[in-house]
Parts: structure tokens; sequence; C-alpha cells
């Protein structure tokens, strides 16, 4: 766990006890899946057999109740679906390569079409390359991109997508020198090429970089050179890579205390500034810019999930419902290939629990985001999520 200053320590504990349980797809890939997507043919008008793989029975603190969520939130959406008959069979993958390469071939064996998840980035390849052969399509959770493309598509949201959005609303806001934080780990190194991808065609220049050892001592020693890299390039915007489980409370404190304040430079996040809700406190945060989904469907999406369930869902529960919407959308055309290669990547793409989405042909996707910051202590919306693709926030 990343090292802090006790300076807010309260705050900062909270912050970290919250996101210890969260889903980090920071697994090192082992090379795209293989196969070239196709795609099993179904029986219109017949139930299809559908394979969830999840993490039941992995000794990871956390991933039990997230697999109880994930595997909540598919059943929902196989509720929802009406008259599309959906034969849902859910496998354990106890958060493992090889449990889940296993589990995706006992789900192939017993008839599975196409495969949701499984969630970690090195699992879901493993999983692509074991059924590439059976031409069976995986739409993992994970969101690393690296993994990305053949037979398997990736749900969760990317740094693409966000960078993407952010830097196209920068642009026309007039801020366009960027320089870019990012750890020297993997998560920041495909941050930083994310960021410099947008930033090039939306019409913005990236100034600089300043990577930053993963460590308390790495950041309070990057803190000078941002600071003089942001005053030698004549940058109007710092763009961060770092979440609030790691280094994004320690900048919020000491950027504005190097004299980069959000008062005098747009302070632009990779990350969800608004998860957990403590971190909407830090006042170097105030006035800064991120990504969200579609507030008020996630809102809709939190309470039902509640009241079915009896708990808040995780925050990544909602991609099983995503995939599940997905497919259920595509049987419904009554194609005998719904679930092939070209319509899991439709242009029109399909509704999701927190707004838009679309697969793309390279196996990464493309989510419908709104713009927000933060005004004493809350999210404010500056940008609302677009509802289609081809407008606005695209």
């Amino acid at each position: 766990m990343f090292a802090v200053l006790p300076i807010p320590r309260k705050l900062l504990a909270r912050i970290i006890a919250m996101l210890s349980i969260l889903w980090i797809a920071a697994c090192e890939p082992m090379g795209p899946g293989l196969g070239g997507g196709g795609g099993q043919p179904i029986e219109p008008g017949a139930a299809v057999p559908v394979a969830l793989l999840i993490p039941h029975g992995s000794s990871v603190p956390g991933e039990a109740a997230l697999a109880r969520d994930l595997e909540a939130a598919a059943r929902m959406a196989v509720a929802d679906l009406g008259g599309i008959k959906i034969d849902l069979k859910v496998y354990g993958t106890a958060g493992q390569p090889g449990q889940a390469q296993k589990a995706a071939l006992d789900a192939v064996a017993d008839g599975a079409k196409i495969i949701i998840g499984p969630l970690h980035a090195e699992s879901a390849n493993a999983v692509a390359v074991a059924v590439a052969p059976s031409n069976v399509n995986v739409l993992a959770f994970s969101n690393n991109p690296t993994i990305a493309g053949g037979n398997l598509f990736i749900l969760g949201q990317t740094f693409e997508n966000t960078a993407d959005r952010l830097m196209r609303y920068a642009a026309r806001n007039n801020k366009k020198r960027i320089l870019t934080v990012s750890s020297d780990n993997l998560a920041g190194q495909l941050g930083q090429q994310a960021i410099a991808q947008a930033a090039a065609s939306s019409g913005a220049t990236v100034v600089g970089n300043v990577s930053y050892n993963f460590s308390q001592q790495g950041v309070v020693a990057a803190v000078p050179q941002i600071k003089a890299t942001a005053n030698s390039t004549g940058a109007d915007g710092i763009f961060l890579t770092a979440n609030s489980a790691g280094a994004l409370p320690l900048f919020a404190q000491m950027l504005p205390e190097s004299g980069l304040s959000p008062q005098t430079i747009q302070y632009l996040g990779l990350a969800r500034w608004d998860t957990p809700p403590q971190t909407l406190e830090l006042p170097g945060l105030q006035g800064g810019w991120f990504a969200v989904p579609d507030t008020g469907k996630a809102a809709r999406f939190q309470a039902r999930f509640q009241q079915v369930n009896g708990n808040a869902p995780h925050p990544i529960a909602g991609l099983a419902y995503d995939g599940i919407a997905a497919i259920g959308a595509l049987i419904k055309t009554g194609k005998r290939d719904a679930l092939s290669r070209s319509s899991l990547t439709q242009s029109a793409g399909f509704q999701g629990v927190e707004g838009v989405f679309r697969l793309r042909n390279n196996g990464t996707n493309q989510r419908g985001l709104a713009v927000a910051t933060i005004r004493n202590n809350a999210v404010v919306i500056l940008d609302p999520a677009p509802q289609g693709f081809g407008g606005a926030g695209f």
C-alpha cells in the first residue's frame, strides 16, 4: 500500500481503507488473446447459454463480496430482459489464471456461447487463449487495454476513454498546454500514453511529463520538479494519473503548498475523484476536472441494486449487468450471428447502467462520460454525459 504523509492522517486513512477492496487491473499482460472473435452461432428463439466467470473462492480480501455483487448484477440483468432467454451459468475462478482457464473450458464444454468475465487481466488473457479454438468471445471485467484484441473484449472503463473525454473538454476551454504527472509503474505509463494520444487528437499539446517513483519519497521528490517544469513550459493544466488510494491525496496537499494551486493552474485527473466520497474533502482538489459516468443512471442502478440485494453494489458490479444487457440486446435481433465480432462492435452501442457504451474492433470500449468538478466538497457536473454516439462528448 502506498505510504502517505500524516497530514491529514485520518482522512487519508479512511480513503485508503475504503479503497483497499477495490479492483485494480494492474496485472502484467501475457499477450493478447488469440482468435478472430467470429463468435458462436445461436439458435434464434432458444435460450442462449452464457457463462459468468467471477472470483468465487478467492483468498484476496474483498473479492468474495465483489463476486457476490457481480453475480447479483448479472442476474438482475437477466431478469430485466423480459422475453429474451439467457441460460446463465456461474463459474468460480478463485481469482487465479489457472482456475479461470479451467472454468472457461468447463463452460465451453457445457455449451456456453459467450463468456462474461473474469476479473483480472492475466486471468482474462488465459481464458481468451483457451477458448479461442472454440470460437467463443470473452467480455472481461478488466480495463487493461494491453490484453484486448482477438476474441477478448474488455468492459472496464479505460484510460484512453477518460483521457480523450477530458482533453477534448480542456481544449474547448482553452487549456491546451498540459503537463502530465505519472507514476513509473505500468498503470502510470499506460495513463501517460493515453493522455499523450488524447492531447494529439484534441489539438492540445503535452509540454512535459514528470514521472515519479511510486512511494512517499518519490512523490515528495517530484513536487519541485513539477513546479519547475510547469513554470518553464507555460503549462496551463496538470494532468494527474494518480488515484485516491495512491499518490493523489499527497499531491493534493503538496502541489498547492509549492505554489501550484487549483486557482493558478487547472488540475485534471485520470482517476475518479468522487470515489470514495472522502476524496471530495481534499482542499487541493477543489475546482479540478475529472470524468464520471452518467450520474442519473448510475444512481438509479445503485438504488435498485440496494433494494433487490440489501447492500450497495461494488463500484464495478455494473459491468456484469452491462455484459448481460449487451448480449440480450443482440439476441433480440434474432440473428444467428448475434454474438459475432461485427455484432458486438455495432456502432450504435448499448445502454448500460452508467450510460451508453460500445465495444471497439480492437477489443477496448468507449463509454459516455460526463466532465465533473468539485465545489465546496461536492461533485458538480460541468458537461453532461452524452446519451448516444456521434454527438458532443465523443
